[in-house]
């Protein structure tokens, strides 16, 4: 099992992606002094009994309300207990873990006055990989992620469920729970880090199935004969945007060599192909810019402390402000969102390019009998099907405010739920990209006994191990479900692809 040392403010997105895919994590020693300091001044703010938001306060529209040194860590309690309101299904324990992380590291900066024995116990559950069951919704992006934090600190609280070892049991018979201190509630359950997470785990999978849309474009090209002169590095020099120009120099990579290729050359008198083809590198590179710029922005986000208020030890002070406003995930979110929307979207038109006779030069529906077998006919309706969704989820959620807490929270930013989309869309795009690596196999069987590049001939032997070239009808929905695996994860290994690269 991969272990990572976490240094809280400068973990890379290396570490993060490290989490999520199962690294269990644990804090640098060296940050516990500041956790203490910040924990320290904590208790001299009460002992002054100065009125500190969330310390000795009532909460949101409620912070004009004194509260009592007795009633101190009840305050806590009953905040985590009462902001413990999400609803729908358990998010995905990858998530979770990254988020547990993503938590542990913001408190573990010092700057939210948290005793060192609250970070010992979230550091102790992700050592032993207990991760609460929280619910995926609830959460508008702003004064915090208040409902799945809560959840998550509730289970700090022996309440609620947890999984451990696939098994979900109650969250008391596993973890010896704590009783909170001043602030500690607050700071547990305020913060962006559910938002972050699932930005994060969106923008992980957006990277994979990117690059496997270059190899899939790659092997479609070839399947409709189509040209790479419009990958010329000169033409994207001159415009100048990296991603145009890496995706261009990633797709003449993979058709290097091709037999195929060459054939075009010789007797295909088309002058210019379809823009879902010969306009690739604008499309796909404009995608790996979005992808950059959102990695940028979510590497910054991870690296934060979001939680209010914010503690200085070295004056003592409590500062009240708005870091827990997620706009700067949701805007990545959105972003992430638009790239995997446009991803899906140039690759079902390929599909529909090559079951088009007129346009492919191929048989109708890739199917060597036309009529008696309708072939490919309905996996590209599936696909269309899927980017219509697709499009639909990319409609930006950060434009979208409702006010909560009695217009004490006037604006908030959505960025839950435009992070928690990003992997339902990345599933769709995941089958829109099985269904195009099927049919540009098909589509380049036809051209035998000329061959394509040595790595598109790899990719079309890989998915022949698994699926045989297509005859005759059969039942199709197993055939999708191979290619997607593959789409997942053995497709691009071994390929010097373009990614987020950070």
């Amino acid at each position: 099992m991969t272990k990572l040392v976490l240094y809280p403010g400068k973990a890379a997105l290396a570490d993060w992606r490290a989490i999520h895919q199962g690294a269990r994590a644990s804090l640098d020693p060296a940050c516990m002094p500041a956790v203490a300091a910040s924990a320290a001044a904590v208790e001299a703010i009460v002992a002054r009994h100065d009125p500190a938001y969330g310390i000795n306060t009532g909460f949101g529209k409620l912070a004009s309300v004194k509260i009592g040194d007795a009633d101190l860590e009840t305050l806590q309690r009953n905040i985590v207990l009462s902001h413990a309101a999400g609803v729908g299904d358990p998010m995905p324990v990858p998530v979770v873990r990254l988020m547990l992380a993503l938590k542990l590291a913001s408190l573990a900066q010092g700057a939210s006055g948290v005793r060192p024995a609250t970070v010992a116990l979230l550091e102790e559950m992700l050592a032993r990989d207990v991760m609460p069951v929280i619910p995926c919704q609830g959460s508008v992006g702003a004064s915090g992620d208040l409902a799945p934090l809560a959840h998550m600190a509730a289970a700090m609280l022996g309440v609620g469920e947890v999984i451990v070892e696939g098994e979900r049991r109650p969250a008391a018979e596993v973890i010896a729970p704590v009783t909170l201190g001043a602030k500690e509630g607050l700071a547990l359950l305020n913060g962006t880090q559910f938002s972050t997470a699932y930005a994060l785990a969106g923008l992980f999978e957006a990277e994979r199935l990117f690059r496997a849309a270059l190899v899939t474009g790659a092997l479609s090209t070839e399947a409709a004969k189509g040209s790479d002169t419009p990958f010329d590095p000169r033409i994207h020099a001159l415009r100048g945007h990296r991603g145009q120009i890496e995706v261009a120099e990633a797709l003449r990579g993979l058709m290097a060599g091709s037999a195929i290729r060459a054939s075009h050359a010789i007797d295909d008198e088309r002058v210019q192909d379809p823009y879902c083809l010969r306009c690739q590198p604008q499309v796909m590179g404009a995608c790996l810019d979005l992808l950059r710029n959102a990695a940028a922005t979510l590497e910054i986000e991870a690296n934060g402390v979001t939680d209010n208020p914010l503690i200085f030890a070295e004056t003592g002070e409590a500062l009240s402000g708005g870091n827990f406003h997620a706009e700067p995930v949701a805007f990545a979110a959105d972003t992430i969102a638009l790239a995997i929307c446009e991803t899906g979207s140039l690759a079902e038109r390929r599909v529909a390019m090559l079951v088009d006779p007129a346009l492919s030069g191929l048989p109708a529906f890739l199917t060597p009998r036309p009529g008696l077998n309708s072939g490919f006919m309905i996996p590209q309706v599936t696909a269309a099907a899927l980017v219509s969704e697709n499009k639909q989820r990319a409609y930006p959620a950060s434009v979208d405010s409702i006010p909560t807490s009695a217009n004490q929270e006037d604006h908030v930013s959505m960025a839950g739920h435009g992070a928690r989309r990003l992997l339902a869309m990345a599933d769709n795009l995941a089958n829109v990209l099985g269904i195009e690596y099927l049919a540009a196999a098909q589509g380049c069987d036809f051209h035998a006994p000329l061959a394509s590049s040595e790595p598109l001939e790899a990719a079309r032997a890989l998915l022949r191990g698994r699926v045989p070239h297509l005859e005759d009808d059969r039942y199709f929905a197993p055939d999708m479900a191979e290619a997607t695996a593959l789409v997942r994860g053995p497709l691009t290994q071994g390929l010097a692809l373009p990614g987020v690269a950070r």
